[in-house]
């Protein structure tokens, strides 16, 4: 069965709200980090000319983070679980296609965190006894999410192998 699984696009995008938490994501880094370094910027006078380029650079970094970042990881994030496997297709600068075979999946975890919570949304991660088979998918709508972990479960529990 794993010697037919092929490297294709996945056929699902990301939940359109993916754009708003990654935004308000970046949002509250930028407040935090630019904050942080802004109040040493004011209480330590003679790190200021070491200290203004770094701020500038560090706010450019964010302000792409927050208006770049998140629509193009929305247009090129994509996933699928199948009953052979799971494909995740990832990465705005640097494309990174995964394929994990149903018998190689040692665990499913859902990750919902305040921000997905309020927007209704989740992460589905997908592990294998090795570190480098490990997909996580961001931005999924809750139920969906539960859906796909519950049927994964069940295609999981079903499948011969050993998941190594």
């Amino acid at each position: 069965m794993e010697a037919s699984l092929t490297l294709r696009p996945p056929r699902h995008r990301l939940d359109r709200r993916f754009i708003t938490w990654r935004t308000l994501q970046a949002v509250l880094w930028s407040i935090g980090v630019l904050g942080t370094l802004g109040a040493v910027w004011g209480y330590a006078e003679s790190a200021r000319p070491y200290l203004g380029p770094v701020i500038l650079a560090v706010a450019v970094t964010y302000a792409v983070n927050i208006t770049v970042m998140p629509y193009a990881r929305y247009r090129t994030h994509r996933w699928e679980a199948t009953e052979d496997a799971v494909y995740a297709l990832s990465g705005w600068l640097t494309r990174e296609w995964k394929v994990v075979p149903i018998s190689r999946i040692q665990s499913i975890d859902t990750e919902i965190g305040p921000l997905q919570r309020w927007l209704g949304l989740a992460s589905i991660t997908v592990t294998t006894a090795s570190s480098e088979g490990k997909i996580t998918i961001e931005g999924v709508d809750s139920k969906i999410a539960e859906e796909t972990v519950d049927r994964l479960r069940e295609v999981t529990a079903a499948t011969p192998g050993d998941a190594t």
